[in-house]
Formats: structure tokens, sequence, C-alpha cells
């Protein structure tokens, strides 16, 4: 026995040699897999439950030689012809749908020497920092009001926020009907209206109730509404309200001065959040909160920022991105996606048979192709038949949303391996299966 395992296993809990010999052979075997990650359909092929027939039914009793993972069957045999295909690739430069999830060599590099580290402040994902601003505030109310105030407390946001926010309300306490979520349309871009929260406000304090938080988002995962933030927090100031902004994916593109106006007001919020995990070449997970926080308290417990008392040293990874790559050059990457997101537009405008569905923001675009009816089943229909069109070929992958009513397409820009030819790729696809459907129609 050594360290409490068998010698004849032949790999140490750790070793120096030993971390550097095979850690090196990873780092192929990843490097490869990025290699060759293009030729991967985007979305995976197989169906539910089609790993269950190729494992065995139970771990083995005797270790593997790690020779054995690396030069034999497990990494060539056991992850490409068994694992690979099931997985989507969101790191492929096909990959269109929801927001990016970025990596990078920096971020590689990063996450390698914060896994030899420890400690670290920065959240794990934007639905831990809304769940832990939300408690923050509720605190504070009920230290106010009295901890029988709880099913006075009133939520606000708009119907286009991350449903992140009523999970945190669910574990928080929040009584499901002191949930505001306010209607958004066409008329504001899908950005929720300073009148109409000013009204619910009004309503809610008038009925005896507690207004205690606002939500609001800059660039949504609908479409990347941008909420008036500036109007906003005026209307939170008056009422002591706690201004929450989530700018999970946006916030990234506000390192570049021509965006740093969405979030004008930014300074009056209470508390901020943005992943860098989306769209700043941050390996996943790094989700970074800012809260206001009293001067008085010279000494801040970063332990009670967030849920959990262990966390992974996630700054270290995001410092590495930072030095390594720069202010230019990470808002030169921001301005690519950007103006590929815009390029892929001009092509969809220079179609009649897609139109717009809300004015491009950043690099999403939402659009839809257009039946020769104007019946508008038959245009969700056809819409979501297109996106299982697309997505089934394994050459692009998009996803959807509604919004008031339409069945929407949306394509984002945000993978690091992404180039022009790439989107024109995906409209080549796309115009081929929407060509075939309306010869149907």
């Amino acid at each position: 026995m050594e360290n409490g395992l068998l010698k004849e296993n032949g790999l140490k809990p750790m070793d120096s040699e030993q971390l550097r010999e095979y850690g090196h052979k990873m780092v192929d075997f990843i490097a490869d897999y990025y290699k060759s990650i293009e030729n991967f359909p985007v979305l995976s092929q197989v169906q539910p439950g089609y790993l269950h027939e190729l494992i065995p039914d139970s771990a083995p009793i005797h270790p593997d030689s790690i020779q054995h993972v690396f030069d034999g069957e497990i990494l060539h045999l056991d992850i490409q012809n068994k694992i690979l295909p099931g997985v989507t690739h969101w790191q492929s430069p096909n990959f269109f749908a929801y927001y990016p999830a970025n990596s990078s060599i920096a971020g590689f590099i990063g996450e390698m020497l914060s896994s030899g580290q420890g400690g670290g402040v920065i959240q794990g994902t934007a639905s831990e920092a809304v769940l832990v601003v939300l408690l923050a505030a509720r605190d504070k109310f009920l230290g106010k009001f009295g901890k029988n105030a709880l099913g006075k407390l009133v939520v606000y946001a708009s119907d286009q926020t991350h449903s992140a926010l009523q999970k945190a309300c669910q574990i928080g306490g929040i009584h499901p009907e002191n949930c505001r979520l306010l209607r958004t349309d066409s008329s504001t871009n899908y950005a929720i209206s300073p009148a109409a929260l000013s009204e619910a406000i009004s309503t809610d304090v008038a009925n005896g109730l507690i207004p205690f938080f606002l939500c609001a988002t800059v660039g949504t995962t609908s479409s990347t509404a941008v909420d008036p933030l500036t109007d906003l927090a005026k209307i939170t100031k008056s009422y002591g309200i706690w201004l929450h902004i989530d700018a999970a994916y946006a916030g990234s593109a506000c390192i570049c001065p021509e965006y740093r106006h969405y979030i004008d007001g930014v300074e009056e919020a209470d508390s901020f959040n943005m992943n860098a995990h989306k769209w700043l070449l941050t390996n996943f997970d790094c989700s970074a909160l800012w809260i206001k926080a009293s001067q008085a308290n010279l000494v801040v417990d970063y332990k009670d920022w967030q849920i959990p008392l262990g966390r992974r040293f996630r700054s270290l990874k995001l410092w590495m991105v930072l030095r390594l790559y720069g202010l230019e050059n990470l808002q030169s990457y921001i301005r690519n996606h950007i103006n590929l997101a815009k390029h892929f537009e001009d092509l969809v405008v220079q179609d009649s048979r897609f139109e717009m569905v809300t004015p491009r923001i950043f690099s999403l675009v939402c659009f839809r192709v257009l039946p020769s009816s104007k019946d508008e089943g038959l245009a969700n229909k056809l819409n979501h038949e297109l996106l299982n069109a697309v997505n089934s070929s394994g050459k692009a992958f998009m996803s959807h949303t509604v919004l008031s009513g339409k069945y929407v397409l949306r394509l984002a820009v945000g993978a690091p391996l992404t180039e022009e030819r790439h989107v024109n790729l995906a409209w080549n696809v796309i115009q081929e299966k929407a060509s075939a459907l309306l010869s149907t129609t």
C-alpha cells in the first residue's frame, strides 16, 4: 500500500513527475479535439439513454493502468466512440444557439493553475449571483420590517428576465403571487417599461405590500433587450428598492467604449453581475458579482457573498485571461463577433423570404422565415420545422424564442473559432432547408 492505494495501480494521489507526464498527454488529447472539432455534428445525433447500453453495469474493481488510459482504448475508443457522439459541441465554430460558453488558451492555463491552488470569491453562475443578492435584499428588508413581513415582500422584473430569478424567489421564500413579471412588447424592444414598473409598485404599496427587489437586464436571453437602467434606478431609489443588474451575456461587450452606454446608470445599482465565461474567453465557470458595500465594512468576509463555504479559485483564470490577452485584444474579439452578427443580419435582410423580428443588439440576430400567407399559426409551424431541419443536419445549431406569440429563430455569434465562412455556411443551410419547406406549404 502507498498513500492508501495499491502500488500496482501505478498512479499516485499526487506526484509532480506523473502530473507533468500525464498532464502533457491530456493537453495533447484536448488539443487534438479542438483541431478536429469542426468535423463533429454540432448537435448530438444520438437518442437519450444511448450510453446505458454501451457501458458496464458497475465500476471496475481493479484500476486500469495510466498507459492503457492514454495509449489504449479509454481515450481513443471510450471517449471518441461512446462519449463524443452524445455531446453537443458548444465550442464548435458552427454553434450559434443560446449564448456562447467561451474557452481559450489563457482560460485553460488559468483553469489548470486554479485547480492546483485554492480560494477565490467569484460566483459560479449568474443564477447563483441573483440568488445571493436576493437573499441579501430580503434579509435587509426583514431586518427593517420584521421577519413576519416575508409574505409581503414583492419582486419585480420583466417577462423577459431569465428564469433563474423565479428559482431564486422560490428558494428565498418569496411567495409566487408576489413575483411581478411585467409584460413587455415590441414598442420598447422588449425592455421593461418604467411607467409599468411605477404603476405596479404604486398598486402594491396601496395594498399594503413591500416592494423590495428589481432585477433589470442588459441583454435578455430571448432577444438581448436592454432595460433602461437610469430611469429604473430613479424609481427604485425613490422607494428604497434593491436594484440588481443582470448583464450575464452582454456585460462583456461593455468593455468596448461604443457599448458602454448600455450600462449607463449602473452606478446607482446595488449589485451587478456578468459572466466572463460567456463571452470573455474565460473557461466555465466564472461569474463576476459586484455589490455596493458599506464603507464601514473595511474587512469583507467573502464566504457571506455566496452559497457554499468552499470555493474554487476562479479569479485566477480570469486574471490569466486579462494578462495574456489584454484589453485591446479582448475588445477586438468582441467587435469581431458583433461584426459577424451584422454580416448575418445583412444576409437575412437581403432575402425577402425572411424578416428581422427585433433590432440586432450585440451578437444576436432574431429572425424568421415567412410563409406566402399571413397565417401566424402557419408561420410558427414553419419556423419550428426550419429550426429542427437546420439542427438535425449537424452543420449548424441554433435556438429559438417566442416574442409576442411569434416563434423566432435565434442565431448568436460567440464561439471562439467562428469565422465568416461558418456564418455563411449556417446561412446556406438555413436557405436550403427553408426552400425545401416553403415548396411544400
